[in-house]
């Protein structure tokens, strides 16, 4: 069984310095806040003469922490130009340059006195987090044996999930989160770059990218053969030869020309309509919110940050289930059955907030809720999401999806982000009605427009969403080939 040693040891290498540093970089900020704020007042003061107020303090750190999804927003636009001209296992490779940059900005960023400092190695960090959260997938679900697509491809979602907890453990007090310590928890991340950097070179590139968008068989077949083994290798080439053909003498296309093709229409919306929602959903702010539950719920200020290390966990642990059954269960299900559970427990998360005061066990439902919601989010939007552009969309399409895909991700978290506080502020108790709006609506669209994708080859998937393109064209009476086919009309 060397080859699926091959294949475990190709998603660990590509997940370590892929989107384990996304997760990985969003829960490191947390722990040192508060030194970083006051970091940034004694500068201010050494510099001026003048003590910061209150509400520029908290406006420079808002600048901080949204430098990351700007960075994650440059990063996926970048990525799709990267993925095509460099290859996909070279881009993840280049791709840890922006990560050492951010560890010597942000580690010599005390010693330089210097709070901007930290706020560029934010941004790099985000580059980083937004080109691997594009081209990742994409490397893994192109390299992966079809039964097994969905499974290999979901192990981003995991490994963001992995990065998480990790960046919750290291960021304790007792390891990296005194005030000592937090340049060297903010440049930890250099870590996983510097894996990746000495492990990914001993495994192969995609090779659907070698024979497709290179055209060099002799790589691709040996690339197969590191991969798989033994196994007999001709029915899968077979594929990837039908899909080269289908493709044939067109170029990498620009995510401007999706919008125009309407053979893509229903791929496009599709992956809109999901890649929003999973920032839309609210999942993000429930760890925004876990520490003011949990201390409503009576846990003593000191061990929250251990309760908190639990949401992490749970959103690990379902990752990895969602990975054991995606094969089994389907990509539809679980989207539907993730949407549709978070619906409802946002509903009882606001029952139990707004009655909070009133009576003395609803700390504790609320405090179910949050576990019950990062779960249900784990076990379908998280992973699924992810791999869904690479399963819809043509080999000449599936990077100017990812850069549509992640812009989306980016923006809307940004969006989220920046918009949370207020609507706090404005709804109290019932701030998640936008989010459990978002989830029905999300569940809707799945239940009636999403096709099932798993255990089909990427030509027969295309061919499916063919028919409900040019749906209006059958019924006049005859079948308009889409655009791709130049030959004959069919």
């Amino acid at each position: 069984q060397l080859q699926s040693k091959i294949l475990i040891l190709t998603v660990c290498a590509a997940g370590i310095g892929g989107t384990f540093q996304y997760g990985y970089n969003i829960s490191i900020i947390n722990a040192p806040t508060s030194y970083i704020q006051t970091f940034m007042n004694e500068t201010w003061l050494e510099r001026t003469g003048v003590p910061l107020e209150s509400n520029m303090i908290l406006l420079l750190w808002s600048f901080t922490v949204s430098a990351y999804p700007l960075g994650g927003l440059t990063g996926a636009v970048v990525a799709g130009p990267m993925a095509i001209m460099l290859g996909r296992k070279m881009s993840l490779l280049l791709n840890n340059v922006f990560v050492i940059i951010a560890a010597v900005l942000s580690g010599f960023s005390r010693m330089a006195k210097s709070f901007e400092m930290i706020m560029l190695s934010r941004f790099f960090t985000g580059v980083n987090a937004g080109v691997s959260m594009n081209i990742q997938p994409m490397y893994l679900a192109e390299s992966a044996p079809k039964k097994l697509r969905g499974a290999v491809a979901l192990t981003s979602a995991s490994f963001t999930a992995l990065g998480l907890v990790l960046g919750q453990v290291v960021g304790l007090r007792e390891l990296l989160g005194g005030e000592e310590s937090w340049p060297f928890l903010l440049a930890s991340n250099v870590v996983p770059a510097l894996i990746q950097l000495t492990a990914l070179p001993w495994f192969p590139e995609s090779p659907r990218y070698l024979l497709i968008d290179r055209g060099d068989k002799e790589s691709c077949i040996s690339a197969l053969q590191k991969l798989r083994g033994d196994s007999d290798l001709s029915a899968e080439l077979e594929e990837m030869l039908a899909e080269q053909a289908a493709v044939k003498g067109q170029r990498a296309k620009n995510p401007w020309e999706l919008f125009k093709n309407p053979a893509l229409r229903w791929q496009l919306m599709s992956i809109v309509v999901l890649s929003s929602a999973m920032q839309l959903c609210g999942n993000d702010s429930m760890y925004f919110y876990a520490a003011y539950v949990f201390r409503e719920a009576g846990i003593p200020q000191d061990k929250i940050p251990y309760v908190v290390i639990g949401t992490g966990s749970c959103e690990l642990i379902t990752s990895v289930t969602c990975n054991m059954i995606i094969d089994y269960a389907g990509r539809k299900p679980l989207l539907l059955g993730g949407y549709i559970f978070m619906a409802g427990w946002a509903i009882v998360f606001m029952v139990a907030l707004s009655q909070q005061t009133q009576i003395s066990w609803m700390p504790y439902l609320s405090m179910a809720c949050i576990f019950a919601y990062i779960l249900s989010f784990g076990i379908g939007p998280a992973g699924v999401t992810g791999v869904l552009p690479t399963e819809v969309f043509d080999q000449m399409s599936r990077p100017a999806a990812y850069m549509i895909c992640g812009s989306l991700l980016w923006f809307n978290l940004f969006l989220v982000g920046t918009a949370f506080p207020f609507i706090v502020k404005s709804l109290a108790h019932f701030c998640y009605i936008p989010f459990l709006v978002v989830c029905i609506c999300t569940a809707l669209y799945v239940g009636f427009f999403l096709p099932e994708t798993k255990g089909k080859s990427f030509l027969e998937i295309s061919e499916e969403f063919k028919k409900r393109n040019f749906k209006a064209q059958n019924h006049a009476g005859f079948y308009k080939g889409p655009e791709e086919i130049k030959s004959t009309v069919l």
